[in-house]
């Protein structure tokens, strides 16, 4: 899959690929460590990392600490829990409480320095805003852009649903892995016509600057994802 969203002009040949959408081991789902994570994306040739974990910045700011070692450009990220479901919180400066309302969630992103990303919006596994009808798909404008290709599906369908709410609200698109385990890093990525420099890329996704490449992940790694998130049930409850 290429789908180029890039607004109003051609992108310049230093168009950067970067994941934007991934969990460490800080999420309560996620597997591996953030370093994992970091030397996964450098051996498949991206340029940057999100890591976006649930409702923390913690494994993303471990990944800003060690991404000069991995030639990388790392930006803060988590993936909030807002009371409508999940909502991505890029470039943010401090942790977003979970639990409130979708707008409030997008406001609050905005305020501590950051872009807001929809991811997986129609997707009721992944705990998108619009699975359950809780927000109407017009109030995602309040957003900053739409993720319209996650790697983690089975048909396709729900991607190709946000692919046609972005067009249809005008947004900017974005694509991400979801990933849990290291080596489903940079499944899915965004290219973004921008320097390598936090303010710069998060600029140029509000404004569109985007194009997206995607794969499927496969059935075996969210297997071994589950296996493995299992195991540090496990361990938390016997501890």
């Amino acid at each position: 899959m290429d789908r180029t969203t890039f607004a109003d002009h051609a992108p310049t040949p230093d168009v950067l690929t970067l994941e934007l959408h991934c969990h460490s081991e800080h999420s309560h789902d996620g597997v591996d460590p953030v370093e994992e994570m970091l030397a996964r994306a450098e051996a498949v040739g991206l340029d940057g990392i999100v890591v976006t974990d649930h409702d923390t910045i913690d494994g993303s700011l471990e990944a800003i600490d060690r991404a000069d070692a991995y030639d990388l450009v790392a930006l803060t990220g988590t993936e909030v829990s807002s009371a409508a479901g999940h909502v991505l919180g890029i470039g943010v400066d401090d942790d977003i409480p979970r639990g409130l309302p979708f707008e409030e969630t997008v406001e609050r992103i905005h305020g501590a320095g950051g872009i807001a990303v929809v991811p997986h919006p129609c997707q009721t596994l992944r705990k998108g805003v619009l699975a359950n009808e809780a927000v109407d798909p017009a109030d995602l404008t309040v957003a900053d852009a739409i993720e319209t290709y996650n790697s983690r599906f089975l048909t396709g369908r729900t991607n190709r649903q946000a692919a046609r709410l972005a067009d249809r609200l005008g947004m900017p698109a974005t694509a991400g892995s979801d990933a849990h385990v290291a080596e489903m890093v940079g499944k899915a990525t965004t290219r973004v016509d921008a320097e390598p420099e936090p303010d710069a890329i998060t600029t140029a996704i509000r404004e569109g600057q985007t194009g997206i490449d995607g794969g499927r992940t496969p059935l075996w790694v969210t297997l071994r994802q589950a296996a493995g998130t299992a195991r540090r049930r496990a361990r938390r409850v016997t501890r």
